[in-house]
């Protein structure tokens, strides 16, 4: 029997389908996701949750006149489908292949590109302001879920959005509640009367005539209102978004998909802001994803049939930290922990067991939990906070302003620090050397391996000052570093003493270092590899002096080059007047870094072992074999 799916290339094509062709066509989809997810790896449950309403938004809206933005955007693999990309899925998230997240470049069905929470609304709201300006016609849609309607930037868009008389959709993807028959039958009924011309003429109608009555006719209509709505706040829980001035249409069923297009189409009719709030099932189709929609979130390739990872789960740097930072905790009852909405993904979970009462999850409010973690600091707590690197960039200015001024000692770990590939340019850990490296009162570490991270975390704790630790994704590397000098204050390590180049190195890249002086001595060339751990304070003696010995240098980093370890090191060559100092650097361009897997992403931008390796031969004018 010939697929539904096959004769669906477009959303157009989807206009074409009957209801009953629709309900098959949300079966066949979660089965292509999910043979497609399976081998590539991405975020499964999510995209599950929102087959029919992705449905129900492609044929009530004329997209790509409309436009849909998509919060997060990981969500938008069955929107990929349905958008021309269904038969380039298989590579999904590969170098030169289908992105995660909605990218404008690949399709002009994607409206935006997105990949951080809380943004879907503010950027909504300016496509239909610019929409009025031009005096064009088209409806503008936000799609975002409950967990990112808590970050600030979306709160600000709905307090704007709601005083405005834009006309605006925002429909709320709500993935944890469950739906109430009750409430939800009511509500809809509640929906389809706001939606009759009927009901607004009569309406409006009854008001004219009352303002007409001497004395009391104002009276009246504002007793009226105030009756109406105190039903609505027993009928309708969430008349937080009426009060804000969205028209609220909801709860409803969102894997139904004659309900979802029955309320797409009235939030059509209305004028000005309205919400839409469909109740989602994360996970829906496969009974894994439902029974643990937060462990398949994001995940590698699996096998479909037992829902396991085709790759078995090693020991990881935020497995490693939530360990140490419990083991920390027992004899240090100041220790708090606070993660923005990411307890398991940053290692934290035995924390939260361990110490219920200091632990808080603030939700998807970066910039809430920096602030909240400046406030505990400042009453004598030690607050520490796991966020993903390019997270961190959200919460900046508490960063600057709460904390470092201050000198608050709050420990800020950066994790998926690096490169951390196939989500691509959102999500690559790249910036946080740079943009914490020119902070005054900030020290700045990175480890080598989890015996170091562990260090480094003891020491932070006792610093009583502002700290970042940064740490990638994923595990330590094959090699085992077998000593490990007691971390002290600004202080570098000497791994390997040599005489004719000076390798200066921090994080992951030490390992690499090694890698390329071993190849290096191969042919006669003994470097010197120096690992920094501190990117502030840097430790200038250890490297002066080694540059001095060698008159060559080369620096090796998992982040952007401006302001990272190599202008640091750049800059001490300059302070200190050394002459005749040849010195390059190796990291990533002044440029955003796109999705692939990290060996690929690394070796395309020159800081595998290898491209170090020819580079430096190169300036040496030796031959090596690589």
């Amino acid at each position: 029997m010939d697929k539904i799916l096959d004769s669906v290339n477009l959303p157009k094509d989807l206009k074409k389908l009957s209801l009953k062709e629709k309900e098959k066509l949300a079966i066949e989809l979660r089965e292509e996701l999910i043979n497609n997810v399976s081998k590539t790896g991405g975020h499964l449950a999510s995209n599950l949750g929102v087959v029919e309403l992705t449905i129900g938004l492609h044929s009530v809206f004329n997209t790509p006149k409309d436009k849909i933005i998509w919060d997060v955007g990981h969500q938008t693999y069955i929107h990929k489908i349905l958008t021309g990309r269904k038969e380039k899925m298989n590579t999904l998230r590969s170098l030169n292949g289908i992105a995660g997240f909605p990218k404008t470049s690949e399709s002009e069905y994607d409206a935006f590109n997105t990949g951080h929470s809380s943004t879907s609304i503010s950027v909504a709201l300016g496509m239909a302001r610019a929409r009025d300006i031009k005096k064009e016609n088209n409806s503008v849609v936000a799609v975002i879920g409950d967990g990112a309607l808590t970050g600030g930037m979306a709160l600000e868009a709905l307090n704007d959005a709601g005083c405005s008389n834009t006309n605006l959709i925002v429909v709320l993807n709500d993935n944890e509640m469950s739906i109430s028959r009750n409430v939800g039958s009511i509500s809809m009924i509640l929906s389809k009367i706001r939606t009759k011309k009927l009901y607004t003429k009569s309406n409006n109608y009854v008001k004219k005539v009352l303002h007409k009555i001497p004395l009391i006719g104002d009276f009246v209509i504002e007793i009226s209102r105030k009756i109406k709505n105190g039903i609505k706040q027993i009928l309708i829980p969430n008349m937080f978004f009426e009060d804000l001035g969205f028209r609220y249409l909801g709860p409803i069923d969102g894997n139904d998909i004659e309900k979802i297009e029955e309320i797409l189409k009235m939030s059509k009719k209305l004028q000005g802001p309205v919400l839409v709030h469909i109740v989602t099932k994360k996970g829906k189709g496969y009974k894994y994803a439902e029974q643990n929609p937060d462990k398949y979130h994001g995940i590698s390739s699996f096998d479909i049939e037992t829902g396991k990872a085709k790759k078995p789960k090693q020991d990881d740097y935020s497995k490693i930290f939530g360990e140490k930072l419990v083991n920390i905790a027992k004899n240090n009852e100041k220790i708090v922990a606070i993660t923005a909405a990411m307890c398991d993904g940053t290692g934290l979970k035995k924390f939260k067991e361990e110490f219920p009462d200091r632990f808080f999850d603030v939700g998807i409010a970066e910039q809430h939990a920096l602030g909240c973690a400046a406030g505990m600091a400042k009453q004598g707590l030690i607050p520490v906070i796991p966020i993903y690197s390019s997270f961190y960039q959200r919460g900046y200015d508490q960063v600057i302003h709460d904390i470092c001024i201050q000198k608050l000692p709050v420990i800020m770990c950066a994790d998926r620090a690096g490169i951390v590939g196939n989500d691509g340019e959102t999500h690559q850990g790249i910036f946080d050397m740079a943009f914490f490296s020119i902070i005054p009162n900030l020290t700045i570490l990175a480890p080598k391996d989890f015996e170091e991270l562990e260090q480094m975390l003891e020491f932070a704790v006792s610093l009583n000052a502002p700290v970042v630790i940064r740490y990638p994704r994923g595990g330590e590397g094959k090699r085992k570093f077998e000593n490990h000098e007691k971390i002290k204050y600004g202080k570098a390590e000497i791994i390997k003493e040599g005489t004719d180049i000076t390798i200066v190195a921090i994080g992951k890249m030490v390992e690499r270092a090694m890698e390329v002086s071993q190849k290096l001595e191969k042919d006669g060339i003994y470097a010197e590899v120096i690992n920094a751990r501190f990117l502030k304070p840097l430790d200038e003696k250890t490297i002066i002096s080694s540059i001095k010995k060698t008159k060559n240098v080369i620096t090796i980093e998992d982040g952007i080059l401006r302001a990272g370890l190599g202008c640091s090191v750049c800059e001490l060559i300059v302070k200190n007047k050394l002459e005749n100092v040849d010195f390059e650097s190796f990291g990533y361009d002044d440029k955003f870094v796109k999705h692939g897997s990290v060996t690929e992403l690394e070796k395309l931008n020159g800081i595998d072992v290898n491209s170090i390796v020819k580079k430096i031969a190169k300036r040496e004018k030796i031959k090596v074999v690589v």
